[in-house]
């Protein structure tokens, strides 16, 4: 890299930040190297990437949330052809900025959306990327229902998640008069936050363990096993509750699913 080349890459760091994602650029330049997490997300990825194949060509991958693509450039370069969704366009800028100085543009598409809106995509993807962000969304379990519509196989799920590791096997149905169980240990409860956790007005749930878990079985995905802490492998092995379809085809505007 010569020294006008890297002028040029530190100035556009500092012009498109601040910056989320530590990206370690070629030539040794990172994009965030003083991050409050430490080289975000480089250590979670080194601790999921020996579960994720090698070889990923051939394969499509949709990374909801996408911020700076840290994520979306790692599967790009296993050979996954990768659709990011993010919606602040001051990410989708880094991110665009940064698949150029990796080469990676046609590789990776960014597309600003709402994670609700991934129903509109065309298809579906193989591979579904969801991390940090089911609990910054209003509507958790809708995201989940609206991607397990889009995912052939494998889903990766990561949500922060309050303390309570406890999970118990939840009956097939309770009578009215059993409602107690519900304040069973290891039953899944998931806690509101109405105004705001570590300053973030969009932090709006924390599940425990179990709830995250029974979220997933619910909208369709089998949990394969957990990769790292707060972060686990689904896959999707069982067709979605046709009875949640109508529900979904309404919030969604679909037409002909109404109520004669």
């Amino acid at each position: 890299m010569t020294q006008a080349h890297a002028s040029g890459v530190d100035q556009a760091i500092r012009e498109l930040g601040p910056w989320f994602h530590n990206l370690h650029l070629p030539g040794g330049m990172q994009t965030a190297p003083q991050h409050e997490f430490g080289d975000f997300p480089s250590f979670k990825w080194r601790q999921i990437a020996p579960h994720i194949p090698q070889d990923l060509h051939g394969l499509t991958v949709l990374d909801v949330g996408c911020n700076a693509g840290f994520y979306s450039f790692e599967l790009a370069r296993r050979g996954a052809q990768v659709t990011a969704i993010d919606i602040d366009p001051h990410y989708l800028a880094q991110a665009r900025w940064a698949a150029r100085q990796y080469g990676l543009e046609d590789r990776v598409s960014f597309h600003r959306m709402q994670a609700y809106d991934a129903a509109t995509l065309p298809g579906s993807f193989d591979w579904v990327w969801l991390m940090g962000v089911l609990y910054h969304l209003r509507h958790p379990l809708l995201a989940l229902d609206i991607l397990r519509r889009k995912t052939r196989d494998r889903l990766v799920l990561q949500t922060m998640t309050m303390p309570g590791g406890e999970q118990m096997d939840t009956p097939r149905d309770l009578g009215l008069d059993q409602r107690d169980h519900l304040q069973s240990r290891g039953w899944p409860r998931m806690a509101f936050i109405e105004h705001r956790l570590a300053g973030d007005p969009t932090n709006w749930w924390a599940p425990d363990n179990a709830c995250v878990l029974a979220m997933a079985r619910s909208a369709g995905f089998d949990i394969e096993r957990q990769l790292t802490h707060e972060t686990w492998m689904c896959r999707a092995t069982r067709p979605p509750d046709p009875f949640v379809q109508p529900e979904l085809d309404a919030i969604l505007g679909l037409p002909g699913r109404g109520i004669a």
